[in-house]
């Protein structure tokens, strides 16, 4: 390579940090197609990741380079939304998924190519800086991965995650929906109307289900328990008020985090020091064995209802504002 081409090639890095580059650009600054193409050849020192977009190395496109990837196909205007998006802003239960859903203004006209599937929208939300790139809010971002889903419980999954860890509010998730199209929008719309409930994960809707099996008085979903003093003494999946009953859905991620099975054995030990009566169930129990479970808790609301009633107040907890 002469000295020229390596001092333009530092000059490419320098002017895509990211590592890739539109080949037009590349174009413009005076490199053949022909050579852009040699380059990215089978063996040579860069790699086409989709028409029209080049890595400026031959490695495995990493995370973020196929995140710019897709936002240089698209263009001026661009965000990244759906699945990535959320991943971006920290939501953890998300469905696998490779590609890249960005939104452009309804006005330009640019086609799904490889991992880059583009959308047209017009509500174009006004995007965040996150990582360095433009992403949609995350409750956008949640609604439009979600009409583009087909599992109720992946959905559940997601969106509970990002609520009950309050990066999301579920007035903002209703206002997405409201604002966008119906298309798509019917399995969202459940999980959104359960989270008005209280219900605000996957096995707490299998939980619902169970529950109206049983026979027994509906609960109070996702209440905070104080106790005559005012203590919080924990927030509780499920509450009976007449029978001072508390269910919790034990997810196997309590389980593997001793930290917060730490927390939760805590919280058990303050729950029944006041005279609440505990019921731990596993997820995979109200889909394994839904009978069993209902068989446990009538016996547990019969035990909560032949004492006297705990000296504790409750109210329905909800994310801050």
């Amino acid at each position: 390579m002469t000295r020229r081409c390596a001092i333009a090639h530092d000059e490419l890095r320098k002017r895509f940090p990211g590592g890739v580059a539109p080949r037009a650009v590349l174009v413009a600054l005076g490199m053949s197609h022909s050579a852009i193409s040699r380059r990215c050849r089978a063996g040579g020192p860069w790699r086409r990741l989709i028409p029209g977009v080049v890595l400026l190395n031959n490695g495995t496109p990493t995370r973020h380079q196929l995140d710019r990837g897709a936002l240089v196909h698209a263009g001026p205007g661009a965000m990244i939304t759906g699945i990535e998006a959320a991943r971006l802003h920290g939501v953890r239960h998300l469905p696998s998924d490779s590609r890249v859903h960005v939104l452009i203004p309804h006005d330009r006209r640019v086609a799904t190519r490889g991992f880059a599937v583009v959308e047209r929208t017009i509500h174009p939300p006004e995007p965040e800086t996150v990582d360095g790139l433009p992403v949609a809010p995350l409750a956008r971002a949640l609604i439009d991965a979600a009409h583009r889903m087909d599992s109720l419980n992946d959905i559940r999954a997601m969106i509970a995650d990002a609520v009950q860890r309050e990066l999301c509010h579920p007035r903002d998730l209703r206002h997405e929906l409201e604002q966008g199209t119906t298309i798509g929008s019917a399995l969202p719309r459940i999980v959104v109307e359960e989270m008005d409930r209280g219900i605000r994960s996957a096995a707490e809707a299998w939980a619902a289900r169970v529950a109206r099996r049983s026979t027994l008085p509906e609960p109070q979903w996702n209440v905070e328990i104080h106790d005559e003093f005012g203590t919080v003494l924990g927030i509780v999946d499920a509450w009976w008020p007449e029978a001072g009953l508390a269910w919790e859905i034990d997810s196997l991620d309590f389980h593997l985090n001793p930290n917060d099975y730490e927390r939760t054995v805590r919280k058990h030990s303050r729950l029944t020091a006041a005279g609440v009566v505990v019921m731990h169930t596993l997820p995979t129990r109200l889909r394994r064995n839904p009978q069993g479970v209902i068989a446990e808790l009538r016996a547990a609301y019969a035990q909560a209802r032949s004492r006297p009633p705990p000296n504790v107040r409750a109210r329905l907890w909800r994310p801050a504002a």
